[in-house]
């Protein structure tokens, strides 16, 4: 587990000391040591390295990593190049396309997204390989709940994308009346149709950042 280095460490460096980071670290470097667990070590917290502090507009919530070898990398919805992407992210992009008109690209790589100050947080930062939600109350939500608070004292206009139930139990964290929260069922197969399709959470967020003096976010993932 490598550590934060950037502007994040200001806000979560006490949460390292607390006796909850302990235990949880201790539990997952067994769980690292002795199964397969994702993602990479390496990739942990690369949500918090790809995009620091200051530079967060946009916040995506998403719960735990993906399960299955090689797809996740430390943000919240993306996989690896070359990864077959995932059905919740394929109506990401459909609704992406229907928004704005974005193409819909061959891969599932959202970095691109994550260097623009879209912080693509999991709730959960660790998984067992293929059991979902296998880390969950060891401790990775007290520390993302740390995060989204520091997000919530922030003065400068920041996007709260929560989609799902899950996501939507944080919203009361957020009291900053500088803020924007959208709302909408999840982007999977099971809830999409509920509601996430055409919410236009891309083009609300775009018009918020720009109404508030943003430069706002390039949406579109390129091939590769």
């Amino acid at each position: 587990m490598g550590m934060i280095t950037n502007d994040w460490l200001e806000e979560l460096g006490a949460e390292f000391k607390k006796p909850y980071y302990a235990s949880l670290y201790r539990f997952v470097r067994q769980e690292y040591n002795t199964v397969q667990v994702f993602p990479p070590a390496e990739d942990i917290f690369n949500a918090f390295h790809l995009t620091p502090l200051h530079k967060v507009k946009v916040v995506i919530l998403g719960q735990d990593p993906y399960h299955n070898v090689g797809q996740a990398h430390g943000l919240c919805f993306s996989v690896k190049p070359q990864v077959e992407i995932p059905p919740s992210l394929v109506n990401i992009y459909q609704e992406l396309h229907d928004d704005l008109g974005c193409y819909i690209p061959n891969n599932g790589y959202l970095v691109k997204w994550a260097q623009q100050g879209v912080l693509l947080l999991n709730t959960v930062l660790t998984v067992r390989a293929h059991i979902a939600n296998s880390h969950r109350g060891r401790g990775w939500e007290e520390f993302t709940d740390a995060a989204i608070r520091a997000l919530n004292k922030e003065d400068r206009p920041i996007v709260f994308l929560l989609w799902g139930r899950p996501a939507q139990l944080k919203k009361n964290m957020l009291n900053n009346p500088n803020h924007l929260i959208l709302e909408a069922p999840h982007p999977s197969p099971l809830s999409a149709y509920r509601g996430f399709f055409g919410s236009r959470p891309f083009s609300k967020t775009n018009a918020f950042l720009e109404a508030h003096g943003e430069t706002p976010i390039d949406w579109q993932i390129e091939n590769i």
